[in-house]
């Protein structure tokens, strides 16, 4: 089935009740809901696109943050990488090297932290920035150390909406400004109102999370990314952080797994397919127009069934003959084609992912939108670091 017109969506083979789960939809849908708004056109950004085009002359742009402030970005940028001319480094961690040792005289600096706080993005904001770089910081509308220390530099200030948490916040400023530095065209990513009218989409949406709901009822807790587009690994990040941070609150939750093929299929596919019985699927595939093609010069005459094959054909087969061998064994899992590589395509996944997860989260009784115990770890290691 297609999910949209460039995604086909092959679902998980279980038959489930839905009714429960399409009046959360409704109710959802009726909500006044700004992580919603943000996937949509109507959703206005906090900075001025013409203030932006001045900073469009920079080649080299260092995105500075930490989870959802800087996966989403981090995800376009190589999902889309192919139809981008300018580098960018992103840094989320202490791993900063690379990013340091950069000596173009015309550097610009996104430094992205909802709260203003956040220590590492503090660190490494103040190792990386140089008196000459030009520096846009994207944060809350409050006092904090980075609008602070963004005031002390005279830089540009993006205010980050609090109503949207920095994990949802991909369509909204934090992803869709280094979209627009990136020669991207944003709205092209949001197409939520025409997704919504979709009964293919929101009908596979509602089965998916229905059968998800069924697999974690039976103790499947595991959700293995089987992952056969290296481009698309930052966007199984930013997932992994959505789903993480988003459902595991009050002894409930999903572990999302990221497996990287086929590398893993000489690894862990044992395990996958042998192995313990707690996990679910999900075979994501890009189609590429152009990828290397086998030398037939160099082709033995046993394996001539690899000739004019190039290597999106053969990451197909595996694609498509792994499935074959879960359907057998009765391993539950689900699959996504995707047909064009797009900013419209991007867009859509974001949707989905983020309806999913909103949607768990109301079925399991949870708040989708807090993280609450990740505060604990925040508050000790300032103590630690006061008190050493």
């Amino acid at each position: 089935m297609h999910l949209t017109r460039n995604i086909k969506f092959k679902n998980f083979i279980v038959k489930t009740p839905t009714k429960k789960i399409k009046n959360l939809l409704s109710k959802l849908l009726s909500e006044k809901n700004e992580v919603l708004l943000s996937l949509s056109k109507g959703y206005k950004n906090s900075y001025i696109k013409k203030k932006i085009i001045k900073f469009k002359s920079y080649s080299r742009i260092n995105i500075i943050g930490m989870g959802g402030s800087i996966l989403g970005a981090k995800a376009i940028y190589n999902f889309l990488k192919i139809n981008i001319d300018k580098k960018f480094f992103f840094i989320d961690g202490f791993r900063s090297e690379e990013a340091k040792n950069i000596t173009d005289k015309k550097k610009l600096n996104i430094i992205i932290s909802k709260s203003g706080n956040t220590l590492e993005t503090i660190v490494n904001s103040n190792i990386l920035i140089n008196n000459k770089d030009k520096n846009i910081f994207i944060t809350e509308n409050k006092k904090s150390y980075i609008s602070s220390l963004a005031k002390k530099l005279k830089s540009d200030i993006i205010h980050h909406n609090d109503y949207i948490g920095g994990r949802y916040s991909v369509l909204s400023e934090v992803g869709m400004l280094p979209a627009e530095l990136m020669g991207l065209n944003v709205n092209r990513f949001k197409n939520y109102n025409l997704l919504v009218k979709n009964k293919n989409f929101i009908n596979s949406l509602v089965n998916n999370v229905a059968n998800i709901l069924l697999l974690v009822k039976k103790k499947k807790f595991n959700s293995i990314i089987l992952n056969y587009d290296q481009k698309s690994t930052d966007l199984f990040y930013w997932y992994q952080q959505l789903v993480a941070e988003s459902l595991g609150k009050k002894g409930k939750g999903i572990l999302p797994i990221i497996s990287e093929m086929p590398k893993d299929n000489h690894s862990l596919m044992q395990l996958y397919l042998d192995g313990s019985k707690n996990n679910f699927y999900t075979f994501f595939f890009v189609k590429e127009n152009s990828s290397n093609i086998i030398n037939k010069d160099n082709l033995l005459k046993s394996h001539s069934y690899l000739e004019q094959k190039n290597t999106n054909d053969i990451l197909y087969s595996q694609f498509i003959g792994t499935q074959n061998v879960f359907k057998k064994k009765s391993i539950p899992f689900r699959s996504f084609f995707i047909d064009q590589r797009n900013e419209q395509t991007l867009g859509e996944l974001f949707s989905f992912f983020i309806l999913e997860t909103i949607l768990l989260g109301k079925a399991l009784n949870i708040n989708p939108y807090d993280q609450p115990a990740v505060e604990l770890i925040k508050i000790d290691t300032k103590k630690m670091l006061v008190n050493s």
